[in-house]
């Protein structure tokens, strides 16, 4: 398929890009280190011979999110942008860019959104899962009271979220104890994200910013196959989930949320997800320079969908989402 859209692809400026060495062998370090740094050749190559007319581009992670002092964190956030804003003003046929956000202070992310979206003509946000602060002692999850102010600014801009893992703080990390090939990618990024994306769910937020959207890769960490048992669970027991919001988990999952095929290439998983969420709510995406990008789309490319809905998945719900 021609004129793919990509949305979880990400690079790193010099500041950051150390932060995704924990993410490959030692072996294959320059390779990906070259790939994070690289935006306007390898990367443009890849997308010209498998299809793709569009990259949103993002900041490694977990970057900003790791950043304890607010003060560090806007700034990093600020030299990411405008470094990227750059670049896209280079091919912005091509390219298109996602905030990077300093949401120790909420604030100030709210700021320096409307600063990406209003000056740099970005398209949205995606931010490295939980933040830490100085101020706080652990993990900063969203659906804190603190964070309504700037998710209100989110819902007035009128752009998408994407919610993008990170692993857990090694004080939170005791169950993968002697089974550190369990981080990551491999399993606990998606289980740290989905939790937060339950956490969002559950804490009425969308009941008051019922316009929120809010993109998960990685065919929904995992969340499309839980869905139901995550609302059904011991039905005959007189106390069902107990949570601030008004309805059901699932309906804020099916009208709240995006899912992307980033890092997740497989129709079985596909066909799943399209049941449960709808092929109007699934984007495409890579996860390049950490996935390849010819595995991604020859994958999609095949994979035993419709012609409409792989129209639909590989580009025009990107198109509706991003108002291109």
């Amino acid at each position: 398929m021609q004129g793919k859209i990509a949305l979880e692809e990400h690079f790193a400026i010099e500041e950051t890009v150390r932060d995704s060495a924990g993410f490959s062998p030692a072996d294959d370090w320059v390779e990906l280190k070259a790939r994070l740094l690289d935006i306007q050749e390898r990367r443009l190559a890849e997308m010209d011979a498998h299809g793709i007319e569009m990259m949103l581009l993002s900041l490694n992670a977990p970057a900003v999110q790791a950043i304890p002092d607010r003060n560090r964190a806007l700034e990093l956030s600020r030299r990411a942008n405008d470094f990227l804003a750059e670049q896209v003003a280079r091919r912005p046929l091509r390219f298109q860019g996602l905030a990077a956000l300093p949401m120790q202070d909420p604030e100030a992310a709210a700021r320096e959104l409307d600063r990406c979206v209003g000056a740099l003509k970005f398209r949205g946000a995606l931010v490295n899962g939980f933040s830490e602060s100085s101020s706080h002692d652990g993990a900063l999850y969203y659906d804190r009271k603190e964070f309504w102010p700037f998710w209100s600014e989110v819902e007035r801009l009128d752009v998408p979220f994407y919610l993008h893992p990170r692993n857990p703080l090694a004080k939170d990390a005791a169950i993968y104890e002697g089974h550190r090939w369990l981080m990551g990618p491999t399993w606990a990024f998606g289980q740290e994200t989905a939790v937060h994306a339950l956490r969002l769910m559950g804490s009425g937020l969308f009941d008051v910013y019922p316009r929120l959207q809010i993109i998960l890769g990685h065919m929904g960490e995992g969340l499309p196959y839980s869905m139901w048992r995550v609302d059904n669970h011991n039905k005959w027991m007189c106390a069902q989930n107990v949570y601030p919001a008004k309805r059901k988990i699932a309906d804020y999952f099916r009208e709240n949320f995006y899912i992307t095929t980033s890092g997740d290439f497989r129709t079985q998983a596909l066909i799943d997800a399209m049941l449960e969420i709808g092929a109007d709510r699934i984007l495409f995406s890579a996860d390049w320079p950490f996935e390849n990008i010819d595995h991604a789309a020859e994958w999609f490319d095949t994979a035993t969908i419709s012609e409409a809905d792989r129209f639909k998945i590989g580009r025009d719900n990107a198109l509706r989402l991003f108002k291109f």
